[in-house]
């Protein structure tokens, strides 16, 4: 995932973990266009060359000797509103394109010569070696983007934030789904430290890939503990809460607790004040290295849950978190 970040501007909907695909460029020939959604952030490795020539961490066209202009589609890993799109030019410096523009669509079947696009920005300038960060103002639902450049070069990163479409109706009578994960719209909103793990991790697809794909606090020399705020994607009741601290074995936290809101409309920025009084969901609980805790009996009956604040003590690191339970819909 990408690392820490001051702002949240929604779910990477162009996320490869979410199942996000680069599904036809005009041109990949220097570097391919999968690289262009991969998670973590583009990396530029000294010496290395493949058979095209350096290697470049993201999607690179050849140097275009006619009229014309080099194009990528990538289909989103789930369908959503666009927030704001991050055209991340990192590591490209004689050899990003000037210019883009972002089209979109939503598209129920496949690509073809009548998929009507939709401009969702105008034509941006780009630098080299940057991210570029352009506000989205349509409230259409999109399955695909179409990232065009002029005329030719290399993008480290696509990355395409927004609210996930998702069909609650159809996970009415649903009562084992994870309320909190990515792909239904959960989502992290702040935390008090970030040092080594960001806490867009926390509801990833899957399991942690290693120590890196968690939330790890620095080491605590104060009094106090260690926390973090999330918002389900839907309000539920929760039956079931799995904890895992994944790879992490000499840095796990010693114990956790989870509170609990049902709140509506209120913003984010309110919310880390307000939390500190809410009331328990899990009471503490001891933690395990480098296992998946899986809490049922423990959790209080509270009903109706919009958002938790996860309290680990007194620091340290957690992989992943999962809320299992059924929404409610009044």
């Amino acid at each position: 995932m990408s690392n820490k970040s001051t702002n949240w501007y929604g779910v990477n909907l162009a996320s490869e973990r979410l199942g996000a695909q680069a599904i036809y460029a005009s041109d990949d020939f220097f570097a391919p266009k999968e690289r262009m959604l991969q998670d973590h952030d583009a990396v530029f490795i000294e010496g290395k060359y493949d058979e095209h020539g350096k290697w470049m961490d993201g999607w690179e066209s050849r140097r275009k000797r006619t009229e014309g202009y080099d194009y990528c589609i990538v289909k989103l890993g789930v369908s959503g509103r666009i927030n704001v799109l991050d055209i991340d030019t990192r590591h490209f410096t004689g050899n990003y394109p000037p210019a883009a523009l972002i089209q979109a669509c939503y598209a129920e079947g496949e690509i073809s010569d009548e998929t009507v696009w939709v401009d969702i920005t105008e034509t941006v300038s780009l630098e080299g070696d940057k991210q570029h960060l352009v506000d989205v103002q349509s409230q259409q639902v999109f399955t695909h983007v179409k990232l065009t450049i002029y005329p030719d070069g290399g993008v480290a990163r696509l990355r395409v934030y927004g609210q996930p479409n998702i069909d609650w109706q159809s996970f009415k009578h649903a009562t084992n789904i994870d309320l909190l994960a990515l792909e239904h719209g959960g989502r992290a909103i702040e935390a008090n430290d970030e040092h080594y793990g960001c806490i867009q991790n926390l509801n990833l697809p899957g399991k942690g890939l290693n120590m890196g794909d968690g939330w790890e606090t620095r080491r605590r020399r104060e009094p106090g503990n260690d926390w973090v705020i999330m918002a389900l994607g839907h309000a539920g009741e929760i039956h079931s809460i799995v904890v895992d601290t994944a790879y992490f074995k000499g840095n796990f936290p010693d114990a956790c607790s989870i509170q609990y809101a049902n709140i509506e409309g209120l913003p984010d920025t309110s919310l880390a004040a307000q939390s500190i009084y809410w009331q328990e969901l899990l009471p503490k609980q001891s933690l395990k290295a480098d296992y998946e805790h899986c809490f049922n009996e423990e959790i209080a009956a509270v009903g109706k849950v919009t958002h938790i604040r996860l309290n680990i003590f007194p620091d340290g690191g957690v992989s992943r978190i999962r809320l299992l339970g059924k929404p409610i819909f009044s």
